[in-house]
């Protein structure tokens, strides 16, 4: 049933006020949001949207001119969203390990919100159709949580607490650890995680990805296999 709201209000001169526009924006981007993250990417079109926001396609199209570009707009909020609630900051006397388990932790609980789940089942399900929607993610924000962790693994290796190596592949082997097991089970892929089985989940993944990580100690065969 399509949203039957009027559109904001207009002065005598016919044109909206600066915060009237705005506010239908933002109302906009809250309803396309909903109808991106349940009905997926190809089943939304400009159509459903403006009729569910109870405003006419050429609103939209003033806005933004096809869909594309609605989509990022959605993506760009979330992402200033999620980008905006930054990790606890670590102290010099936290430690290398103790700075890595508070930013998974971070990772984790912003990739478990709701929202982050069905965009992550967007995702999956619409980006063999639409490969472009994979880079719009990244350009909507995604390339910078992602940077912040390359910034602090570039310095731990600079400081020689882990072994160089290329910081973007080592960022994205510790976001796989972190995130890949809760992730599905939160997809319903296996029963969810409570929350302490949640944080095992992050202290073992710091600890697998530190000991692939630190400088090996010498004198010990670390390639040695064990039978």
């Amino acid at each position: 049933m399509a949203i039957t709201t009027p559109e904001t209000p207009r002065r005598g001169s016919g044109r909206p006020t600066a915060s009237g526009a705005a506010e239908l924006a933002a109302r906009i981007i809250d309803v396309a949001t909903a109808a991106f993250l349940a009905d997926g990417y190809a089943a939304s079109s400009i159509e459903s949207i403006a009729a569910r926001a109870g405003v006419a396609k050429r609103t939209l199209y003033a806005r933004w001119r096809d869909k594309p570009a609605l989509f990022r707009a959605v993506l760009e909020r979330l992402m200033t969203r999620w980008l905006a609630s930054e990790a606890p900051a670590a102290s010099d006397a936290d430690g290398l390990e103790s700075t890595l388990v508070k930013t998974a932790r971070h990772i984790l609980a912003v990739a478990l919100e709701p929202d982050a789940l069905a965009l992550h089942r967007l995702m999956i399900a619409e980006s063999g159709r639409f490969p472009e929607l994979i880079e719009m993610v990244r350009q909507a924000g995604a390339a910078a949580g992602v940077g912040r962790i390359v910034a602090l693994l570039q310095a731990e290796m600079a400081a020689g607490r882990l072994v160089p190596s290329d910081p973007g592949v080592a960022a994205e082997q510790f976001l796989h650890l972190v995130l890949t097991g809760p992730q599905r089970r939160a997809l319903g892929l296996g029963p969810a995680f409570d929350a302490a089985e949640r944080d095992a989940c992050v202290r073992a993944a710091v600890t697998l990805f530190l000991n692939g990580c630190r400088p090996r100690l010498p004198g010990i065969n670390h390639d040695q296999s064990i039978d």
